[in-house]
């Protein structure tokens, strides 16, 4: 729990490997691991990762491997994989729990490690829970700060003596949240303009124009994973859903799941969101509000997706297939005029102003995308099969056939052109499987109605 001395933990541990080789030899290194989970795998611990490195060296420095307890080593099925590794570069293992080296042929002894592996995993799940299901009550009965970046618009303060007596007469300390003065007026001027109807990319374009520093740039230590350059749109929509601004404790939002990453033994951490049914609420406001909850629900509400003025779902058959020729991107979907579109902007946001020679939008219908897509397809058939098939009839079987051969269109106000979808933007097929089309498409800042569909 982060309350042992690691000077002392090692200490002991050597004792016991000493006591192990005691009459058989010497200890002559070192490999500890402060501060990693048992949990990952022996690539992932530095120092046990130096171990094995070693041991796969003509040189090295030892011909046995001993270990002080075997739950602070190994977890699950990871003795098995270690201990294959370490006897096929002629290196031994030696245990506590056996009083020596480990046979890996005796059935008495692969029994065992079945055992204490199981009992190392059961020790972790059930440290877990506890400890879960104890911040869980700290946070909806008590409020209890469980740590963390403290969201924008507070600071962490002293929260006073610990209430559990002995951490107290130890001399720890509480944390809780209180108002950052600089920050605090912004999230309340957020609140204020949203619920007056101001978009998201409003309120961030403001704030952008006003040079109001975002949270990473108030905060780089603590954000140093964010670029703190300026507010982005999901940004203010973060803050404006968050709701430890009405002075309550929020925990649980999110969740720290271990996914495995192919390589044996090896997982990766994958933060995802929990549903708001599991968010833990404490039942009391606990720190200085920023909003009151009246507010705050009024502004979720106002968050809400908008529906359709048909209630129809918005179908786009070129959604992902398009490029735009002059910058690259990917083009978004745009519905305008009862129509389906396509537009890219660019780069530019509305959470900025737009510079004075930026590139005009472009607007592309979807009917006249499609009215091409035959002739298109028909002119590289040659290219992609042998014999060629002949063209699909429906749109939906023409953009299925440019999925199915990994192929994109490149537009611009102007033309076409096939190109192929590697996953990186605008990868011409070559010469000799590239074809470009005129494209008559009206210059949008003319007419406006005719360039967006």
């Amino acid at each position: 729990m982060g309350f042992q001395d690691p000077v002392m933990s090692v200490r002991w541990q050597r004792d016991v490997a000493e006591d192990v080789v005691a009459g058989h030899g010497v200890i002559v290194a070192e490999f500890v691991d402060v501060g990693f989970s048992r949990r990952l795998s022996w690539e992932q611990r530095p120092e046990a990762a130096e171990l094995l490195v070693e041991a796969r060296t003509v040189g090295r420095r030892f011909d046995a491997v001993v270990v002080g307890e075997y739950e602070r080593a190994f977890f699950g099925d990871q003795f098995d994989q270690v201990m294959a590794e370490l006897f096929e570069c002629g290196v031994r293992l030696w245990l506590p729990e056996l009083g020596g080296p480990v046979d890996p042929g005796d059935p008495v002894v692969q029994a065992l490690m079945r055992l204490l592996g199981a009992q190392s995993r059961r020790e972790v799940l059930r440290t877990r829970v506890r400890v879960l299901a104890a911040m869980e009550a700290q946070v909806r009965e008590q409020g209890r700060f469980q740590g963390g970046r403290p969201p924008y618009g507070y600071q962490v303060v002293d929260g006073g003596a610990h209430p559990n007596r002995v951490h107290a007469r130890w001399g720890r300390r509480i944390r809780r949240l209180d108002r950052d003065p600089a920050t605090a007026p912004w999230v309340e001027w957020m609140f204020a303009r949203r619920l007056s109807g101001h978009s998201l990319a409003s309120i961030a374009r403001a704030l952008n124009e006003q040079g109001v520093p975002c949270p990473s740039g108030v905060d780089p230590q603590r954000n140093r994973h964010r670029s703190g350059q300026g507010w982005a749109l999901l940004t203010v929509a973060a803050i404006l859903g968050n709701p430890r601004y009405t002075g309550r404790q929020v925990w649980n939002r999110q969740r720290t799941d271990r996914d495995p990453t192919g390589q044996a033994g090896v997982r990766r951490r994958v933060q995802r969101w929990n549903d708001r049914d599991d968010w833990v609420i404490s039942k009391a406001i606990v720190h200085p509000p920023l909003v009151d909850e009246r507010t705050f629900v009024a502004v979720q509400r106002i968050r809400a997706m908008r529906p359709t003025r048909d209630g129809e779902t918005r179908t786009y058959l070129l959604a992902g297939l398009l490029r735009c020729r002059v910058c690259g991107r990917r083009m978004d979907c745009h519905w305008v005029h009862e129509r389906a579109g396509y537009r890219c902007r660019h780069g530019h946001s509305s959470t900025r102003s737009r510079p004075a020679r930026h590139p005009k939008n472009l607007y592309l219908r979807e009917d006249r995308l499609l009215e091409r897509l035959p002739e298109v397809i028909a002119s590289v058939q040659h290219m992609i099969s042998d014999p060629p098939e002949s063209p699909p009839p429906q749109p939906e079987a023409l953009t299925a056939f440019l999925r199915l051969h990994d192929l994109a269109i490149s537009c611009d106000h102007s033309q076409l052109t096939v190109v192929a979808d590697t996953h990186a933007l605008n990868v011409p097929l070559g010469p000799s499987r590239q074809l470009t089309l005129p494209m008559e498409i009206t210059d949008p800042t003319a007419r406006r109605t005719n360039a967006v569909g």
